[in-house]
């Protein structure tokens, strides 16, 4: 099974009156890449979470939110800091006293003022945050992944019509490559009749210089090793995995090959099917950067 590395998944669990909701996204990222927000009184548990996330992604840039709520009145706590208040209230009295300003409620006006009324959550358990949170947490890594294998099906069956459409035009060029040598030495013992009319040729030279056009525009090699490359993407594919960096050496190599091609035909036809071969390959290796 391909995967991609673009995913997102979304799940809650609700219980004891408490509510946990996990959110996972990920895109393409080089190597595994997970960063965590939570709670800052649930940071004891970040390990686990990274630990449970780490078992199901092995590449990209994964971002995981997780909220948290509660409802019951059990865990929470209502402070007040009585000495501060105190003291705001002492200078709130001289400050009447001193300005003849009018009575005002002075416990609301206390109240406003920060740090005076705090309120705190019980300090919980960690097992049994757990206990709440890994559904949760479960039922989005089980969504995210499946979206990343939706995608990344989709791009394999993509990137095998592409290969099919490759494998093709190697084909063409496989069957032109033994006539552009034949062509050469065409046009050469043409030419030289055309300049050399009432000269003797030497044919043995001419042999020579056809010999020596064929060893250097020879592509025989690169294509079997393109042929090559070809059937390791089908096999690759098919056995699924974590295969992306595999595949991305694999389309590099392939790319080698036909910029050799292209480099060493000197032929009109093999060079617009090479350009359009190099063109294949990197929309392959587009589409490989996202594979897991």
């Amino acid at each position: 099974m391909i995967r991609s590395m673009t995913g997102y998944g979304r799940a809650e669990n609700m219980a004891n009156d408490r509510r946990f909701v996990v959110e996972i996204k990920s895109v393409n990222h080089r190597y595994n890449d997970i960063s965590i927000k939570l709670p800052r009184s649930m940071n004891g548990l970040e390990d686990a979470i990274r630990k449970r996330i780490m078992e199901e992604i092995a590449r990209g840039k994964t971002d995981v939110y997780i909220t948290f709520e509660t409802f019951s009145t059990d865990d929470i706590i209502v402070k007040v800091n009585e000495a501060l208040a105190e003291a705001y209230v002492e200078k709130i009295n001289e400050l009447k006293m001193q300005y003849l300003l009018s009575s005002e409620d002075t416990l609301g006006l206390v109240a406003k003022f920060a740090d005076i009324i705090t309120v705190e959550r019980v300090q919980e358990e960690e097992e049994i945050l757990w206990e709440t949170l890994l559904p949760a947490l479960d039922g989005a890594i089980e969504k995210f992944v499946q979206m990343r294998q939706k995608e990344g099906n989709a791009l394999a069956e993509d990137i095998l019509k592409k290969r099919k459409h490759i494998q093709y035009l190697v084909g063409l060029i496989k069957e032109r490559s033994p006539l552009v040598v034949e062509q050469y030495q065409q046009k050469m013992q043409s030419r030289l009749n055309e300049l050399l009319e009432t000269v003797e040729i030497d044919q043995q030279r001419i042999v020579q210089e056809v010999a020596i056009f064929a060893d250097r525009s020879c592509i025989d090699e690169e294509v079997i090793r393109l042929e090559s490359h070809l059937v390791q993407l089908q096999e690759i594919l098919s056995h699924g995995g974590q295969v992306g960096r595999k595949l991305d050496f694999l389309v590099q190599e392939m790319n080698r090959e036909a910029n050799t091609i292209a480099s060493k035909a000197n032929d009109m036809k093999i060079t617009r099917n090479t350009i359009e071969l190099k063109s294949e390959i990197e929309k392959i290796r587009e589409q490989v950067q996202n594979i897991e």
